[in-house]
């Protein structure tokens, strides 16, 4: 089971049909419109809905920022990188995360990624964050549309990302071309590292290509929310914006 909390990636689970063995909501809450779909869709479902003191709310969610309503949904079965590959829509769009241990940036990352038409999310199984109930906040439900597989290997994965002519495009604060110099109409897969370390040596040496964001303030570097944002956006930018 995975608990998740809070309105949105709740109300998003259940709007992709997710499986759920009952949903809790705090007494006394205050409605709203996702309130409202979320006891609609979960009628629809056949799924118990319990209302419980906000207390026990907080024990469920370990913590208090869950909005008054939390849920145990079946966990997801787990998705091939093979098969999102194969899947991938042209030209392809992925997003490599090498690193980032944070769930809140994870979520961010994850939110962005969705609003982008990213065909799938790649992470590290090793040091490295998961999709928490944390990410799945952060995410405002974004993990529930956009894949993600989780891989052993990452530079084996970027290797058979090769294999399928996509380019792999990391991002390196000592890179010498700009973000927005390299030619993204082209199937591609963006990397994008942890704060502080970024990209480690290994995986950039998987890498087709290096690119870097002008830094012209003080501070050293973007967190990696905002970087995988600004190179996301600009892969859109140069493709027209076109639906994904």
């Amino acid at each position: 089971m995975d608990i998740l909390y809070g309105r949105n990636p709740v109300l998003e689970a259940l709007r992709a049909a997710r499986p759920a063995r009952k949903l809790v909501i705090a007494e006394g809450v205050r409605d709203d419109t996702r309130l409202t779909e979320i006891r609609d869709r979960a009628r629809a479902l056949a799924i118990p809905v319990e209302s419980a003191p906000r207390r026990r709310l907080d024990d469920i969610a370990h913590t208090e920022h869950h909005q008054g309503v939390a849920g145990y949904f079946h966990a997801r079965p787990p998705l091939r990188l093979e098969t999102l590959i194969d899947q991938a829509r042209d030209p392809a769009l992925m997003l490599v995360l090498d690193g980032i241990q944070d769930p809140q940036n994870l979520g961010a990352i994850a939110r962005t990624a969705e609003a982008c038409g990213v065909d799938a999310i790649v992470l590290a199984r090793r040091r490295a964050a998961s999709v928490t109930p944390a990410a799945a906040k952060a995410s405002a439900g974004a993990t529930e549309h956009v894949p993600l597989t989780t891989v052993a290997n990452l530079a084996q994965a970027l290797d058979k990302i090769a294999e399928a002519r996509i380019w792999r495009v990391a991002l390196d604060a000592g890179a010498r071309m700009r973000y927005d110099q390299f030619n993204y109409r082209q199937p591609v897969a963006l990397v994008v590292g942890a704060e502080g370390e970024g990209v480690r040596p290994l995986t950039r040496r998987h890498c087709d290509a290096t690119v870097s964001l002008p830094m012209t303030g003080r501070v050293e570097s973007l967190n990696a929310g905002a970087s995988a944002a600004v190179l996301l956006y600009e892969v859109l930018r140069q493709r027209g914006f076109a639906p994904r």
